[in-house]
């Protein structure tokens, strides 16, 4: 038996472990000024988790959908034989303020980064008609071939309406 004044390992005060992130410094949120197209998302009732609000995984799905999209409608993929295709390679997302059903979301795109062979797209998050993202992602393409799965220059056509993001 341990004495009194010892606390079994599994019973140390985790809370000290843990960093205050009010004082953590991070660089704020993009504002809606920032996204050059919008789509609206209704949310589900399967969205939210068990805390009461949409699970992280969610926005996800939504970065994937936001930017899918967008590339249909300007005629980018359609899964012709032969086109190039674009392979996630990168993501990430910043929460800042919770989101639930019912509630429609409105997520921002914009171009965060264009390089010769890959694209990253910022994504912003927001409650519908707030002012403040709810999140704000990342979501990073790379352009290859369809056959040898190969990084290949992003064709002009990509470079030519991705440009209209920035």
């Amino acid at each position: 038996s341990l004495p009194p004044s010892s606390a079994p390992p599994d019973r140390l005060d985790r809370a000290a472990a843990i960093p205050d992130i009010r004082a953590m410094s991070r660089e704020p949120l993009h504002p809606r000024t920032s996204y050059r197209h919008w789509q609206q998302i209704q949310t589900r009732w399967s969205d939210n988790d068990v805390y009461g609000h949409v699970n992280n995984t969610i926005h996800y799905q939504w970065f994937d959908t936001v930017v899918n999209a967008w590339l249909i409608a300007q005629g980018l993929i359609g899964g012709l034989p032969g086109e190039p295709i674009g392979l996630v390679v990168e993501t990430g997302c910043r929460y800042a303020r919770p989101l639930s059903f019912p509630e429609t979301v409105e997520v921002g795109l914009a171009l965060d980064r264009l390089g010769e062979s890959s694209v990253t797209y910022r994504l912003g998050v927001f409650a519908k008609g707030c002012d403040e993202a709810a999140a704000q992602g990342h979501f990073t393409h790379v352009c290859v071939d369809p056959d040898s799965r190969r990084p290949m220059p992003l064709p002009s056509a990509w470079r030519e309406a991705i440009g209209q993001l920035a």
